[in-house]
């Protein structure tokens, strides 16, 4: 295996950071291929914590490659701020870390624009307020800003200028708001650029060169396949395709062929902000699974919402994305109780289905579940639980009605505590 594909299979916040690091021992490059710092990935390693936004995972490795692809839109100030941040930890400079040239750069307009509209809107979406959206509508307008023209004052000033032309009608007429000037946000952009200039290199070349050198490439996706903008709970989902085709358009695939795609299944299921949630629990259960996961975004400091683990949208997401294993997180946090549901389909509309699909109203699902035994299991005291027949029954479980085999187990939110059931590089 030199290709191996990190992506969320539920509402994100499935563990891929603690996943992608572990991983990413044995990987040359880690890819980051989509999304922005709307993404909180949450890495633990001997006690110590440390949350990435717009840079990859695989950061932590000093061997590694961390790679900012074309595919995500990139907010430098933000970016900045987390390089600060992390570089106290650990040194990362133009040789562990490449950034893309052509990733759309997030302005202030941007956010702005994301903030008013959830803020008017009638329909709450959940967004994070980070620009995602307004940025990735402008990419697909060809409205955009590049990396690249960051460095170039003429080129930004022309850019900037096409988009304020539209959004100033929009802050002035519609939400009657304030805003930066166009020579205000174009040294503010230019300045920035100027510190992000070591960073910036042809990642397309360094993904193809490592390629042909027969490295290990790993791909890490942000948020999860249920919030992919053409796969995911439409309209609540985010503004990027997180499923496997966003590695394919948002990054280089050499050979068009990845060997390996791994998507990364919480043992239970959660959800930040707004949506239908068919299994969502509103008892002491859920308020139970919330505190003890610490079920909170790393990015909007939101609580999540907890709920059983529901088999349809898993299904749905396997063939979405075509995941070859998946890697089961936060089983400690089931240990204790007597009995676990599962949600193995759903009534709808007369019908029982076993695998959701794109358009299904889910809140007008009736979730139809499985009582599964409960297992007690002490995981700081006892490394291996193969011998608990109720944990052990519990995942083979789900890997027979999945069709898909668990390859990893996780039961911390250390590095070291995770089991792996399957050989993914060598």
């Amino acid at each position: 295996m030199k290709t191996l594909a990190i992506i969320g299979a539920q509402w994100g916040d499935e563990g891929k950071g603690k996943i992608t690091d572990t991983l990413a021992a044995k990987a040359d490059l880690v890819v980051r291929y989509q999304g922005g710092n709307n993404a909180g990935h949450t890495i633990w390693v001997d006690g110590v914590k440390t949350v990435l936004h717009l840079i990859p995972s695989g950061v932590l490795h000093p061997h590694c490659l961390s790679v900012i692809s074309h595919g995500v839109v990139f907010d430098p100030e933000a970016f900045l701020t987390e390089l600060e941040r992390v570089g106290q930890k650990i040194s990362i400079t133009p040789k562990n870390l490449a950034i893309s040239s052509h990733c759309n750069i997030i302005t202030s307009y941007h956010k702005l624009l994301d903030a008013a509209r959830e803020k008017q809107s009638a329909v709450k979406i959940g967004t994070t307020g980070k620009g995602i959206g307004p940025a990735y509508e402008d990419r697909t307008s060809r409205r955009g800003i590049k990396l690249s023209h960051l460095l170039d004052k003429n080129v930004l000033r022309q850019r900037l200028a096409q988009q304020l032309e539209e959004k100033s009608v929009m802050f002035d007429q519609l939400y009657h708001m304030d805003y930066p000037n166009l020579d205000q946000e174009v040294d503010r952009l230019f300045n920035l650029g100027q510190k992000i200039y070591p960073f910036i290199q042809d990642t397309f070349e360094l993904i193809d060169l490592a390629s042909k050198q027969n490295k290990n490439i790993l791909y890490e996706g942000a948020q999860g396949i249920l919030l992919d903008v053409d796969y995911g709970s439409y309209p609540y989902v985010t503004s990027s395709n997180t499923s496997l085709g966003g590695i394919y358009t948002g990054s280089l695939v050499p050979d068009g062929k990845i060997d390996e795609v791994l998507g990364i299944v919480k043992a239970y299921t959660t959800r930040v902000g707004e949506g239908p949630f068919a299994t969502e629990l509103f008892d002491a259960t859920g308020a139970m699974i919330q505190q003890k996961g610490n079920e909170v975004g790393a990015t909007t400091g939101r609580v999540r919402r907890c709920g059983w683990l529901d088999l349809p949208m898993l299904r749905y997401a396997i063939k979405a994305s075509g995941l070859t294993s998946i890697a089961l997180t936060k089983v400690d946090i089931l240990s204790g109780l007597d009995r676990i549901k599962v949600c193995t389909s759903y009534h709808y509309r007369g019908k029982n289905y076993h695998t959701a699909f794109p358009g299904i109203q889910l809140s007008e699902v009736t979730p139809v579940y499985q009582d599964l035994k409960g297992f007690q299991q002490d995981f700081a005291q006892h490394k291996s639980f193969n011998d608990n027949v109720e944990l052990t029954s519990y995942i083979k479980f789900i890997e027979e009605h999945l069709e898909v085999p668990v390859g990893i187990v996780a039961y911390g939110p250390d590095r070291s505590q995770i089991q792996f059931n399957r050989v993914y590089f060598n």
